[in-house]
């Protein structure tokens, strides 16, 4: 189909590049994310026309946080943005003539792993994405699901704790809640001020302060083998276990694929929630078990996966 460009807009900035077949980037560009929402869909189509000017383009495909409509057009909600019922798919194509998909951030950095990365040769696969929060997309039979109305994968809302710590989605005890960057920084410090003589190191990295500490921080002191660091991980990591055991129990996928900010701890984080997925499997011994592994392309992932699902 020739080349594509891919967008990946978040809450602070809009990355976007020129994308081949193979998946890949051959130009980028970045752009603020205007605070403005009525400003951002101008943003987009000033990134995609400076792309175009080297190159022979075919196609846009857009990455937008939110729920997305089945169409793969409207924004029906995207909180970070404060969209909602945003004629994304028809906006862009009025500015820049060219046909548009627009897909959740998360699917299409999933799609891009599948595609090209760490899931690529597998049929089926949930990518789990671990930063702030907890995100991900579902390829079943080698297609993206959407679900009926578009917004399947929302896997970070799975109901963990019953009235357990309150979400920024209004529920509370959603899986984010305890397997999230933002879980990992909780447990460390809470961690460091019930217990101030294991968590030494801890404490030394931030002058002292418990209450401050950072998921940096806590990955560094695991990294140097800090028995309370490791303890944090692997709270971290039995909680994404149990999510991936459920998953598996929804889905059966092939391969479970860990990305995200966190990720970037590579085996300090992998290992130990490969471990969990197994304790708490359903089946144990006797049941076919998904890999679990790490994704491979990073933060273009967005990029690539929309760029290519612009070719569906």
């Amino acid at each position: 189909m020739g080349l594509t460009i891919g967008v990946d807009v978040g809450g602070t900035k809009i990355a976007a590049g020129v994308v081949d077949e193979n998946g890949a980037i051959l130009a980028r560009t970045r752009v603020p994310t205007p605070a403005d929402p009525q400003w951002a869909v101008g943003a987009i189509a000033e990134a995609i026309k400076e792309l175009r000017e080297d190159h022979e383009v075919v196609a846009v495909g857009v990455g937008a946080p939110g729920y997305i409509d089945r169409d793969r057009s409207t924004v029906l909600m995207a909180p970070n943005i404060a969209w909602e019922n945003e004629p994304l798919k028809a906006r862009i194509e009025d500015l820049v003539h060219l046909p548009t998909v627009v897909e959740n951030d998360a699917n299409a950095a999933a799609w891009g792993e599948f595609r090209f990365g760490a899931a690529a040769g597998h049929k089926d696969m949930i990518m789990v994405t671990v930063g702030t929060g907890v995100g991900g997309g579902i390829v079943i039979e080698g297609r993206m699901h959407r679900g009926s109305f578009g917004v399947a994968g929302e896997i970070g809302h799975l109901n963990m704790v019953p009235d357990g710590l309150p979400c920024g989605c209004g529920s509370k005890g959603c899986w984010e809640q305890y397997a999230s960057g933002r879980a990992l920084r909780r447990y460390g410090r809470e961690a460091a001020a019930a217990d101030t003589e294991r968590g030494a190191r801890l404490l030394e990295l931030n002058e002292g302060i418990a209450e401050t500490i950072t998921g940096s921080q806590i990955t560094q002191a695991a990294q140097e083998g800090d028995p309370l660091a490791l303890d944090v991980y692997d709270e971290l990591a039995d909680w994404l276990g149990r999510g991936l055991a459920d998953l598996a129990s929804l889905f059966d996928p092939a391969v479970f694929v860990l990305g995200g900010g966190v990720s970037d701890s590579g085996h300090l984080l992998l290992d130990p929630v490969a471990k969990a997925f197994e304790k708490y499997l359903i089946g144990g011994v006797h049941r076919p078990r998904a890999e679990v592994v790490l994704a491979t392309i990073g933060s273009a992932a967005g990029i690539i996966g929309a760029a290519d699902l612009a070719r569906f």
